[in-house]
């Protein structure tokens, strides 16, 4: 019976864990996410612009994308093995500058919860390649 409890929990938090954007609409997302297209794009065609492609962003450290020049502070960031957690992407979202306050990102950030985890939920569905998990 422990056996079976120890499974359960951990199903339970492995579950947890992958649906950690479960607040977030990905449809309402892809909407939102318009307001980022000027600078930033994503899926399997996605190239950088005047920021980088954001497939993959969701659980990777800074500075993942090899071929994008980013900032000082981002780049010290990435030294110090930050990661764009759902926590780190809801404060940078909301204010950018707050959380890298060097960094090139002129956008002044989204003002609704809601659609910080919507574009959250989105941004999550891809993979590194662009293909949608």
């Amino acid at each position: 019976m422990k056996a079976i409890s120890g499974a359960l929990l951990s199903l339970s938090l492995a579950f947890v864990a992958t649906s950690a954007f479960a607040d977030g609409d990905p449809e309402k997302g892809e909407r939102v996410f318009r307001k980022c297209q000027a600078c930033h794009a994503v899926g399997e065609d996605a190239r950088n612009k005047v920021g980088p492609a954001l497939n993959g962003v969701v659980g990777a450290e800074w500075g993942h994308v090899s071929d994008y020049r980013y900032s000082k502070s981002l780049l010290e960031g990435k030294e110090e093995g930050r990661v764009w957690d759902e926590e780190t992407l809801t404060a940078y979202l909301r204010k950018p500058r707050d959380v890298i306050p060097r960094g090139r990102m002129a956008f002044a950030g989204l003002r609704k919860d809601q659609e910080i985890a919507d574009i959250i939920a989105y941004l999550g569905q891809f993979n590194e390649d662009g293909t949608k998990k």
